[in-house]
C-alpha cells in the first residue's frame, strides 16, 4: 500500500551569495544613520556652489545675502568699525541657514545613494555562453553583449544581462533585485519570461535573448533612479517653486526700498539710525519663505524613497506625485481583489444523494489533483465530513488528469468511474453512461453561477451526485480598504475576464464602484482613455505584454517585476515584489507626498506671517521709535530681536527635516477634512511657533550677553 503522490519537484540549490545581497532595494535605515549623516554633511558644503544653488531661487537669495554680509563684515574688520560681534553672528547664522537647507536635500539624496551603493556592489561582469549564428557556443564578457544576442545559462550561473527566455524553464534567484530569498520560475512564452541581469539560475537550463545594451540594463537604471541622478521636478513642484520665487522677488523689492525710506525718515526726524546691510539682509531672509524653500527638494526626493522602501521602483517623481492625485484605480480581480485561486466552499447534493456520498466521491476524484482548487476539495471533505486522504493502491487505480478537451478529471478505482469537471462535460459523461440528470441539478448549477461562483459537477459513472461550489475568495479586509479609497475620493474599478454575472457578484462582495467584465487589452485601453477624457487620473497594474498599451496610457502604470519586459518598459513604476495589491499603498504614499508638501508650505507661510508681527517692531525701533509700542514680546534690544529671528529661521529648517523625510502621517480622509486638519495643525502651528521660539532665543542671547 502506498499513498498517491505527485511527481517530485526538482531540488533548489542554496544560493551561496544570498548573504551578500541587499535584503531590500530600499531597506529602511535609521533616519540619522551616521554614514548617511556624514555623507549629507559633506554634500551640504558642496552644494554651496552658486551654480548648483541657483536651481533653488529662495536659498540662492539667502546665499547671496550671506555673501554680502560677509563682504561687509570683512570691510568692517579692516576699518575697525564697531558692532563686529553682532555682524559675525548674523553672518554665521545666514550661512547656517543655507547649510541647513542643503543638509535637508542632501539627507534625502544620501539615503538614495546608500541604496545605490548596495545595488552597485551586486553588479558583476560574468562570462556568458553566447550562441553564434552557426549555433556554436563561445565565451564572452557579459558587458559586451548586445540586444539580440542569444546566451545559454545553466544551473549555478549568473544571468549576464536583461532578456527574455526563449527556450526552457528554470528556477531563478532574484534576491539581488527583490531582496526575497524564495526562487521564482522563469519560462519561455507567457508572462513570466523576463529575466534580469545579475540574477542567478538555480536549476535547469534556459536560453535567453538579450534585450539590453551595455549600461542600459534594468539594474543600471535602478541605480541611476535610486541615486536621484534622473529625478526631475514634478509639475506641482515647479509651480510651487515659481510661487515662492515670486514671493521672494516681492520681498526683495520691499526690503530694498526700506533703505531710502529709512534715510529720509532719520533725516527728517533728526534722530534714530539707518538699518545696516546686515539688518536688511536678516529681514529679507526672515520674510521670504525659507522654510519651504529649504525643504521642498527633500520632500520630493523622500517621497520617491518611501516608494522604494516598499520595493517599488518609480521611474520619476512625477509618477509618485500622480499617484497622489489618482481619481480612478483599476484593479485586477485575480490576485488583487481575490486570493487568486478558487476554493471549494460547499457540496450541494442532487436528488436522492447523501452528503457523505458526494463528499467521498469528490475527495477521491481530487486526490491526484494538485491544483489549488483540487486541494481545496480534499480539505473541505476533511474539515466538513471528517474524510481523511485514503491510501489507494496505485496498481489498482487509474487517475485521469484534467484535459482542456474533456474538461474533467477523476479516477477509476474498484470498478467506479469517478469524475469531476464542468457541468456540461459531466452531464454528457453521465448520460453516455446511461444515467439521467436529476431534477434539481440544473437549478443548483444556475444558482451558483448567479452568485458569482463556479459549479463543478461530480459523477460516479452514470450517476450524477451533485455539485461542488467553487468560489473566488475576496481577500480579507478588501471591503474596508475599498471603503477607505472611496473616502479619499478614489473610484475603484475591477478588471476581470469573467462573465458579467460572475463579475457583478465579486464586485458587490468586494465593494468596488464599477467593474469591466470579459476585458480584452483593447477594452482596458479604451476604458482608461474614457476615464482620462472625463478629467480623471487613472492608475492600474499589469504584468503581461497584453497589458503594455494600458500601462503606457495610464497616468500611473505599475508593472510587476515577474512580468514581461514589454510591461516593465510601458509602466512608470515597477513593483519588485510583484504584489498587485501594492497599488493601494502607492496611492497612499503619493497622497502622503502631496499632504507633506502642502502641510509644510502652510506652516512656512504662516510662520513668515507671524515673524512679521513678532520682529519688525523690534528691528526698526531705532529707526521708527513709535514702533516700540508694538514690541508685544518685549524683546531685549533691536540687535537681539534680529539675531533671535535669524537663529529661529535657521533652526526651524533643521527641526523640520525629520518631518520632510518621514512625511506627514497620512489618514484616509476627504479633501475638505484634510484641508481643515492642515490649517488647524500646520497653519495655527506656523503662526504660534515663532512667538515662543524667538522670545526664548532672545532671552538666551541677553543672558549670554551675545546681543
Amino acid at each position: 500500500m502506498s499513498t498517491v503522490t505527485t511527481a517530485p519537484k526538482p531540488s533548489v540549490p542554496q544560493n551561496d551569495s544570498a548573504s551578500l545581497m541587499p535584503k531590500k532595494l530600499a531597506r529602511a535605515r535609521p533616519l540619522f544613520d551616521p554614514e548617511i549623516v556624514g555623507r549629507a554633511a559633506r554634500a551640504s558644503f558642496a552644494k554651496l556652489n552658486p551654480i548648483t544653488l541657483v536651481k533653488n531661487p529662495v536659498m540662492f537669495v539667502v546665499e547671496v545675502g550671506a555673501a554680502l554680509t560677509t563682504v561687509f563684515l570683512i570691510r568692517d574688520i579692516f576699518i575697525g568699525a564697531g558692532g563686529i560681534g553682532f555682524s559675525v553672528q548674523i553672518t554665521l547664522w545666514l550661512w547656517f541657514t543655507v547649510l541647513f537647507a542643503n543638509f535637508a536635500e542632501a539627507m534625502a539624496e544620501a539615503r538614495g545613494k546608500a541604496q545605490a551603493d548596495s545595488l552597485r556592489k551586486s553588479k558583476t561582469d560574468v562570462l556568458a555562453k553566447c550562441m553564434t549564428a552557426s549555433g556554436q557556443i563561445k565565451l564572452v564578457a557579459g558587458s559586451t553583449l548586445r540586444s539580440g544576442d542569444i546566451v545559454v545559462c545553466d544551473a549555478g550561473t549568473l544571468i549576464p544581462g536583461d532578456g527574455e527566455v526563449i527556450d526552457g524553464i528554470a528556477t531563478v534567484d532574484e534576491s539581488v533585485i527583490t531582496g526575497e530569498s524564495a526562487p521564482v520560475i522563469r519560462e519561455s512564452g507567457g508572462d513570466r519570461s523576463a529575466v534580469t541581469g545579475g540574477t542567478k539560475v538555480l536549476s535547469d537550463h534556459i536560453r535567453i535573448r538579450i534585450t539590453s545594451n551595455p549600461g542600459e540594463t534594468f539594474l543600471d537604471r535602478m541605480i541611476a533612479l535610486v541615486e536621484g541622478a534622473e529625478r526631475q521636478k514634478t509639475p506641482n513642484e515647479v509651480a510651487l517653486n515659481i510661487l515662492i520665487a515670486g514671493l521672494t522677488l516681492i520681498f526683495l523689492l520691499a526690503v530694498i526700498t526700506l533703505q531710502p525710506y529709512a534715510v529720509f525718515s532719520v533725516a527728517q526726524a533728526g534722530s534714530g539710525s539707518v538699518p545696516s546691510v546686515s539688518v536688511l539682509v536678516s529681514l529679507l531672509v526672515c520674510l521670504i519663505p525659507t522654510t519651504i524653500g529649504g525643504l521642498l527638494s527633500a520632500i520630493g526626493i523622500a517621497g520617491m524613497d518611501r516608494v522604494m522602501q516598499h520595493n517599488v521602483l518609480a521611474m520619476s517623481g512625477k509618477a509618485v506625485e500622480a499617484a497622489g492625485d489618482v481619481n480612478s484605480l483599476l484593479l485586477d480581480k485575480t490576485g488583487t481583489i481575490t486570493l487568486g485561486n478558487r476554493q471549494a466552499v460547499e457540496f450541494l447534493v442532487a436528488d436522492g444523494v447523501t452528503d457523505e456520498e458526494l463528499a467521498d466521491a469528490a475527495q477521491l476524484s481530487s486526490l491526484a489533483d494538485e491544483t489549488p482548487e483540487g486541494r481545496s476539495v480534499v480539505i473541505l471533505a476533511k474539515e466538513k465530513y471528517g474524510l481523511r486522504g485514503r491510501h489507494i493502491p496505485e496498481k489498482e487505480a487509474t487517475f485521469i488528469p484534467f484535459s482542456a478537451y474533456t474538461r474533467m478529471s477523476g479516477v477509476d478505482f474498484e470498478g467506479r468511474r469517478l469524475r469531476k469537471g464542468a457541468t456540461e462535460a459531466i452531464c454528457k459523461f453521465a448520460l453516455d453512461g446511461g444515467g439521467q440528470i436529476p431534477g434539481n441539478f440544473q437549478e443548483i448549477s444556475d444558482r451558483i453561477s448567479r452568485s458569482g461562483g463556479t459549479p463543478l459537477a461530480v459523477a460516479d459513472g452514470g450517476r450524477l451526485l451533485g455539485i461542488i461550489h467553487l468560489k473566488d475568495i475576496v481577500k480579507g479586509g478588501m471591503n474596508e480598504r475599498i471603503a477607505q479609497l472611496r473616502i479619499m475620493g478614489i473610484r475603484t474599478v475591477m478588471i476581470t475576464g469573467d462573465n458579467p454575472l460572475t463579475a457583478a457578484a465579486i464586485a458587490a462582495e468586494a465593494g468596488v464602484d464599477d467593474f469591466l467584465a470579459q476585458a480584452t487589452p483593447k477594452d482596458k485601453l479604451e476604458y482608461i482613455k474614457k476615464e482620462q477624457a472625463a478629467g480623471r487620473l487613472v492608475a492600474m497594474t499589469g504584468d503581461g505584454t497584453n497589458d503594455a498599451p494600458a500601462l503606457a496610457q495610464a497616468d500611473v502604470g505599475v508593472a510587476m517585476n515577474t512580468g514581461t519586459m514589454a510591461a516593465k518598459e510601458a509602466g512608470n513604476m515597477v513593483d519588485l515584489d510583484s504584489n498587485p495589491t501594492k497599488l493601494i499603498e502607492i496611492v497612499a504614499i503619493g497622497k502622503q507626498l502631496l499632504i507633506t508638501r502642502g502641510a509644510l508650505t502652510t506652516f512656512s507661510i504662516a510662520n513668515d506671517v507671524a515673524k512679521y508681527f513678532a520682529i519688525i517692531p523690534a528691528m526698526f525701533m531705532a529707526t521708527y521709535p513709535a514702533l516700540g509700542t508694538l514690541n508685544i514680546m518685549g524683546l531685549h534690544t533691536p540687535q537681539s530681536a534680529i539675531l533671535a529671528a535669524v537663529i529661529f529661521n535657521a533652526l526651524i529648517i533643521i527641526a523640520l527635516v525629520p518631518l520632510a523625510l518621514r512625511g506627514v502621517k497620512y489618514r484616509p480622509l476627504d479633501a475638505a477634512s484634510l484641508l481643515r486638519r492642515n490649517l488647524l495643525i500646520y497653519g495655527a502651528g506656523g503662526i504660534l511657533a515663532p512667538f515662543p521660539g524667538i522670545w526664548i532665543i532672545d532671552k538666551l542671547l541677553a543672558a549670554l550677553h551675545l546681543a
